[in-house]
């Protein structure tokens, strides 16, 4: 879902990333709102190394491995002084933050340099655990909320996240050379990778859409727990950002899962129902996590 900047570096910035979920609101208090901003921009850079611009895999994979030294400086008490590593160093001391949630991107990032495809929904799944989930385990922590239970249900929001920011984006990563909806599934629904190429939204596609957006869902709604266990400025925030997840699957279900001829995107509209929804969340919804994933 990224609206890349047009550039010849090797490692561009992208000009947005992630516009349809709020990461740090005015609802957050200002110093946690600072850390916020410092994770993400870490894992935005991070994430540009692995799959923006024209960099060989081997020059992605040489620079994230500069910013694993730059953790391990963070880690030694001799932080580098560069963005976006000094906000970071000032954010992991100032809140005691673990430096585990980070490697852990990077991991993914390193994956996603040389893993286009994924076989199984259980792959998908762990490739999310570790490019999405550390971001919620970090704010947890930062909320001072990391418990075993918070911990699922952050996990389950973050992969949700992740996965409606897939479907959403199946026409770019297919530009790309990715496919993010695991082979499995589209053997399931007589789905060809030909299709995709083709933008071909015929009966097999949007029945696959549908199945995809019904357990993302599911999972989104399984999560929303978490909303009453944070504090009440950061649950609310969260409560946006679920409704936020929930309007882009409802964006994808009523094109058809036609996500090819338009991106499916949040309009000044949505925004309006999505601020309702946070304060509200629609009786759909909650049922939607209650009925369980589809298996």
């Amino acid at each position: 879902m990224r609206i890349v900047a047009a550039t010849s570096r090797p490692f561009p910035v992208s000009a947005s990333h992630y516009e349809n979920f709020p990461v740090a609101s005015f609802l957050l208090p200002r110093a946690e709102r600072t850390a916020v901003l410092a994770i993400y921009r870490f894992a935005r850079a991070a994430d540009d190394v692995a799959d923006e611009g024209n960099a060989t895999p081997a020059m992605r994979l040489a620079e994230l491995d500069r910013f694993e030294r730059a953790l391990d400086g963070i880690e030694a008490g001799r932080p580098p002084a560069e963005a976006p590593f000094a906000a970071l160093a000032t954010a992991i001391d100032r809140h005691g933050l673990p430096l585990a949630p980070f490697r852990d991107l990077l991991s993914a990032f390193r994956q996603d340099v040389g893993t286009h495809r994924y076989a199984t929904w259980a792959a998908l799944l762990d490739y999310c655990r570790r490019s999405a989930n550390p971001i919620g385990r970090l704010l947890l922590h930062l909320h001072r909320c990391d418990g075993t239970a918070t911990a699922a249900w952050s996990d389950s929001i973050c992969t949700a996240l992740q996965l409606a920011n897939f479907w959403q984006d199946v026409a770019p990563d297919a530009s790309k050379g990715r496919v993010y909806l695991p082979q499995e599934d589209l053997a399931r629904f007589g789905v060809a990778e030909a299709s995709i190429a083709e933008e071909r939204c015929d009966v097999a596609w949007r029945a696959l859409m549908t199945f995809e957006t019904a357990r993302t869902r599911a999972l989104l709604e399984s999560g929303r727990p978490l909303v009453q266990a944070l504090p009440w400025r950061a649950g609310l925030e969260l409560s946006g950002v679920l409704a936020g997840g929930h309007r882009i699957l409802d964006r994808i279900d009523a094109t058809g899962g036609d996500v090819f001829r338009r991106r499916p995107a949040l309009t000044a509209s949505d925004w309006v129902v999505v601020a309702c929804h946070a304060v509200a969340p629609p009786r759909r919804h909650r049922e939607a996590g209650t009925a369980g994933a589809p298996s």
